[in-house]
């Protein structure tokens, strides 16, 4: 038996997008109409297929409008740039997302780069990146502001913490690195190249792991009462008989719940967080372009 709690993100999630929801209609009545979502996906990957059909699914649940711009494999850069800036100035489009990873012929930084700062849902323009860094108000990265939301849930408080973040992508490394310092943790970003990593990992409280490695994060590594918040989605080889892999995250997630006293599931944990944070986003974009001030309680 284990103490740990099973922190829901899919239930967390779903309350997010209901109190969305239930912000929305306030918006449309004073801006004469509603938030809008376009989403740009070039190619034809299955995954990001699926991943921006929910997106739009879930966009139009909330009331928002959806706008979905699906382009070939072989699109040029400066078309696509061309749609980016077209977005920009449609008044009716508050949040701009490209569907990453793109095509390998095409610049993803420059293609990031032309976005509106002020329609970055993402948070992944250099705009964004430095107003998290300087701590001023923007548009944050979904996955890191759904971890942060999660931890607060489940803890409260996070001042003067002991967290470690595995991993530094700008998708989620750095934007969680940032986030936690914005609550008065003391902060660790590890990485590939970090020298013994289980010992450092033993002294924190909070465990963000978000390094793309299947179940590297071994129970015996973590801090009797850590919280774990595991970003990691991973499928393994099938086992006999089965058609396809589980999924699991990067935390050993059986041996981690010997030590953890909290820790996210994969899946169902951090992953429909991104979703509901995307919407939370747009919708905070929404309200700052039409001069209105942050909906509460989001």
């Amino acid at each position: 038996m284990t103490g740990a709690t099973i922190i829901d993100g899919k239930a967390f999630a779903a309350g997010l997008r209901d109190r969305i929801a239930q912000v929305v209609p306030a918006f449309v009545a004073a801006a004469s109409r509603k938030p809008g979502l376009a989403v740009v996906l070039v190619g034809d990957d299955a995954a990001s297929a699926v991943y921006v059909a929910s997106k739009g699914k879930a966009t139009v649940a909330a009331g928002m409008a959806s706008f979905e711009h699906r382009l070939p494999a072989d699109t040029r850069q400066e078309d696509l740039i061309a749609l980016v800036q077209q977005l920009n100035a449609d008044d009716g489009v508050d949040g701009i997302l490209v569907q990453l990873p793109l095509p390998k012929h095409l610049d993803e930084q420059a293609v990031v780069d032309a976005i509106s700062p002020d329609k970055d849902v993402d948070g992944l323009t250099p705009i964004s990146t430095g107003r998290l860094a300087l701590g001023l108000p923007g548009l944050v990265p979904c996955t890191p502001l759904g971890s942060l939301m999660l931890l607060k849930d489940h803890i409260g408080d996070l001042s003067g913490k002991d967290a470690i973040v595995i991993g530094r992508s700008i998708l989620v490394g750095k934007p969680m690195a940032q986030l936690l310092l914005g609550e008065n943790c003391t902060v660790t970003i590890a990485h590939s190249r970090t020298r013994d990593l289980k010992a450092r990992v033993q002294q924190a409280d909070i465990v963000v792991a978000a390094v793309g490695r299947a179940e590297m994060v071994k129970g015996d590594w973590l801090k009797p009462g850590a919280v774990v918040i595991d970003v990691g989605i991973n499928r393994l080889d099938p086992a006999d008989g089965e058609s396809k892999g589980r999924l699991v995250g990067d935390v050993d997630y059986a041996s981690a719940l010997e030590l953890a006293s909290a820790i996210t599931p994969v899946p169902g944990g951090v992953g429909p967080m991104t979703i509901a944070c995307l919407l939370r986003n747009t919708l905070v974009a929404a309200h700052r372009r039409a001069g209105l001030s942050d909906p509460e309680g989001l």
